[in-house]
């Protein structure tokens, strides 16, 4: 009988990784349908931007609770070393043989993580649910994307409590010193609570200690390939996003190198390697194909949070643009080109059938979004390129931006004076009564 739980602990495990690797494979896929971009890594902006969530903080409540879930999780999923061991050779918490009385301190840290973790999703779920804070009430929310949120507390919640219910049980029986459940110490969380399984008898016990522990490693499985269609991936993406963040001046707009050359040949102004190299191409981007594979990045490492969107002065005044829904847009094509074995000729285009030219429009680049952002993600980015094509590929600009750029031309300014009258102003105010 062993033999055979074994065998089912080793298919579970052999069919979730298997799966779970081929879904992060097609997010690497999707990904690279991303132009090539040059980007410098900064492990101490990943440390405190990912480990250390330090722009999290400038809202301390959820901060902290965010913290307890991300630390928590980590921690207590450590366990699942020993519980993979244990699935695979049959033994009983094997890590109690080498830790000694040191083993009951560390599960007892384990479940103190475990209660934190389960007051901090209690508390996020009364935030969406009954305080209904308004950047979780927003229209990008509806559907799937709401479902998912609650999905990940309720997932998380039952995990925790199936960690819990196996201590407990287990417990109760080394109470009872049956079978191999012998004295490992006292847990701080699970001791206190086993009264709840006392009067039970050992059978049942060890069913309940058994079917909390297959409870806890199936689902730890089944949330990893989860994951992948999940806002969720962050947890994973927020590193790499963070250590290839632009780490420039916010409001620094990339320049196009094709036409920095174009102008410097006009201008007679010398032209470095990198741009005399440029080749004139499509300017700006239709599809996620012509955006940077960083891009695509940062919409898979968004957790739909909403601080983007709640500093947004367009969307403070009504208009239709949400930054985290440009993010959320981005990540949806690339799921759709997904489906079509990331092929790109499915009849539809990221700017038209995912982002509307009133979206575009809206957007003053600011860069609110980008400041507000915990993990360094850029919705400015996207935006500015979807927005040269627009004016330059289509010229679809609105008749009040032709007008500024035909000034910008004539006048070197985006007013229609004369250079000449620049400063009428200051002569004005020279000698103040």
């Amino acid at each position: 009988m062993e033999l055979i739980q074994n065998f089912i602990f080793l298919l579970f495990l052999v069919t979730g990784g298997y799966f779970a690797f081929k879904n992060f494979s097609n997010i690497r896929k999707n990904i690279l349908l991303g132009k090539d971009e040059k980007r410098e890594g900064n492990f101490k902006n990943m440390v405190l931007m990912a480990l250390g969530q330090k722009k999290m903080f400038d809202r301390p409540i959820p901060a902290f609770l965010h913290l307890f879930i991300y630390v928590g999780f980590l921690v207590v999923n450590l366990e699942m070393i020993e519980i993979m061991v244990d699935g695979l050779f049959g033994t009983h918490r094997f890590l109690s043989l080498f830790l000694g009385n040191f083993y009951a301190i560390l599960i007892s840290i384990f479940e103190l993580f475990a209660v934190a973790v389960l007051l901090s999703c209690i508390a996020f779920f009364a935030r969406r649910h009954f305080l209904k804070l308004p950047r979780f009430q927003s229209k990008d929310l509806e559907g799937f994307a709401k479902r998912d949120a609650d999905t990940i507390l309720y997932v998380e919640i039952v995990l925790m409590l199936a960690f819990l219910s196996m201590n407990m049980a287990d417990a109760e029986l080394q109470k009872l010193a049956f079978g191999h459940y012998s004295n490992m110490g006292f847990f701080v969380v699970s001791n206190n609570l086993s009264f709840l399984y006392s009067g039970l008898n050992a059978n049942t016990l060890v069913y309940i200690e058994r079917i909390s522990w297959w409870l806890h490693i199936v689902g730890v499985l089944l949330f990893l390939n989860y994951l992948p269609f999940s806002k969720h991936l962050h947890i994973m993406l927020s590193f790499p996003n963070t250590y290839y963040a632009n780490n420039k001046v916010y409001g620094e707009m990339k320049n196009m190198l094709e036409v920095t050359k174009e102008v410097k040949s006009m201008l007679n102004l010398p032209i470095s390697d990198a741009e005399s190299e440029a080749i004139a191409g499509k300017f700006g981007a239709k599809d996620v194909n012509d955006l940077s594979w960083k891009n695509l990045l940062d919409a898979y490492s968004c957790s739909e949070c909403g601080r983007c969107t709640s500093q947004c002065p367009a969307n403070l005044t009504g208009k239709l643009l949400s930054p985290r829904k440009i993010m959320m847009s981005t990540r949806d094509r690339m799921e759709d080109i997904a489906k079509n074995n990331h092929k790109m000729d499915d009849g539809k285009t990221l700017l038209g059938n995912y982002i509307s030219h009133e979206e575009l429009l809206a957007c003053t680049s600011c860069n609110a979004c980008a400041d507000a952002c915990p993990i360094n993600i850029n919705p400015l980015e996207i935006i500015t390129e979807l927005k040269r094509f627009k004016i330059m590929e289509e010229s679809a600009a609105p008749q009040s931006w032709n007008m500024m750029f035909s000034n910008i031309e004539t006048s070197f300014s985006p007013w229609k004076f004369s250079p000449s009258d620049r400063f009428n102003w200051a002569k004005e105010n020279e000698n103040p009564a």
